[in-house]
């Protein structure tokens, strides 16, 4: 690892990340905050600079966390951290997963150690490279006469209603994506497919693929397997939506919009 103690340190205990308060101010830990600590981080890994500054990724052998420490989800950090260290912190988690999954090889069963050229872990026997997983998702928000379709998985908090989502498949396009994963969960087509946004989402590893699109023909016909319940709903009547930190809250967020800003601009009734 790099001498210098001006160096990020993205340390995880079971899924949770090491952050610093101080003055009511959530930070990332450099080596310097640890140096003297007794914190004992094991598989140090290089993952990239961060405005010039080295990051590392570890794991911690014990929760017994000093004062000023804490241990947190690192989807409780969303408003905590500037939007860019929030970005590199989920790029941590993601890389933590990874590495942790990735301790011998798939082809020989030799053990992996990271290549020093690339992202990448490397076997020391067959020399088999491995990259960091990436699954890319679609998630799309259908609209039909001034209303959205939300629906409440069966991974969902009671009562919590989003835009559809679901992975893509070999071979698919984006577009396929969004067409069959409509098709499969609640039974219609749709049409005019665009693009959105997209963010990473590493919760395992996903890259989310946000679209929107619109009600061509069918009826609702909910899956009952990963899908419980959907239905149409207007912005006045949302049922519990996920937090602002997601995708889907954005693509939720646009519809409500587009629907302010029609009825603002609708003619007064006579």
């Amino acid at each position: 690892m790099d001498n210098s103690k001006n160096i990020y340190l993205f340390l995880f205990y079971n899924g949770e990340i090491l952050v610093q308060k101080s003055k009511e101010l959530i930070h990332i830990p450099l080596l310097n905050d640890i140096s003297n600590l007794p914190i004992e981080p094991t598989a140090l890994h290089f993952i990239g600079s961060f405005n010039d500054t080295a990051c590392y990724v570890g794991i911690l052998k014990t929760t017994n966390i000093p004062d000023g420490f804490f241990l947190r989800q690192p989807r409780q950090l969303y408003g905590y951290l500037k939007n860019d260290l929030m970005k590199f912190t989920l790029r941590s988690f993601h890389l933590v997963n990874w590495l942790k999954n990735n301790k011998f090889c798939g082809r020989c069963g030799g053990k992996m150690v990271p290549s020093t050229d690339e992202l990448a872990m490397k076997c020391t026997d067959c020399d088999f490279l491995v990259y960091p997983r990436l699954s890319p998702a679609m998630i799309v928000a259908v609209v039909k006469d001034h209303k959205l379709l939300l629906a409440h998985s069966n991974k969902f908090p009671s009562g919590r209603y989003s835009v559809l989502a679901g992975f893509v498949e070999p071979g698919e396009t984006l577009e396929d994506c969004v067409k069959r994963e409509v098709k499969e969960e609640v039974g219609i087509e749709v049409k005019n497919i665009r693009y959105f946004d997209s963010q990473p989402w590493p919760f395992p590893d996903s890259l989310m693929i946000a679209f929107t699109a619109e009600y061509s023909s069918g009826e609702l016909s909910i899956d009952n397997n990963e899908i419980l319940a959907a239905d149409w709903f207007s912005p006045d009547n949302f049922p519990d939506l996920p937090g602002n930190e997601s995708i889907a809250k954005r693509l939720i967020n646009w519809f409500t919009n587009i629907e302010h800003s029609a009825s603002y601009h609708s003619p007064m009734p006579k």
